[in-house]
């Protein structure tokens, strides 16, 4: 297993999500980390939504998508689900929001 760092907190691993930048120690992708702030969330809130992360590692997810965004767009982009596979109920609560 071959680990590579990317930055403090930011490594990739090939056996863990085809070697998506996660944060290290976790099987968590920056993609996650910068959806939920793209989404709004302020990066002090997102350790409360995963307590594993520490505020520092959620600043450094951030940072190196900063520096890379196209790559993580792109991740994003792949895991996209398309609006007509969401259950409406789904769908209805978002708008709700």
């Amino acid at each position: 297993m071959t680990t590579t760092a990317v930055s403090k907190y930011v490594t990739r691993n090939p056996e863990i999500l085809s070697g998506e930048p996660i944060i290290t120690g976790t099987r968590l992708s920056v993609r996650v980390i910068v959806g939920l702030w793209r989404l709004g969330t302020p990066p002090e809130e997102i350790p409360t939504q995963y307590p594993q992360l520490t505020l520092a590692q959620v600043f450094d997810a951030l940072s190196f998508y900063l520096d890379n965004q196209a790559e993580i767009n792109e991740y994003i982009e792949q895991n996209h689900v398309p609006d007509d596979l969401i259950h409406p109920a789904v769908r209805q609560a978002l708008k709700a929001e």
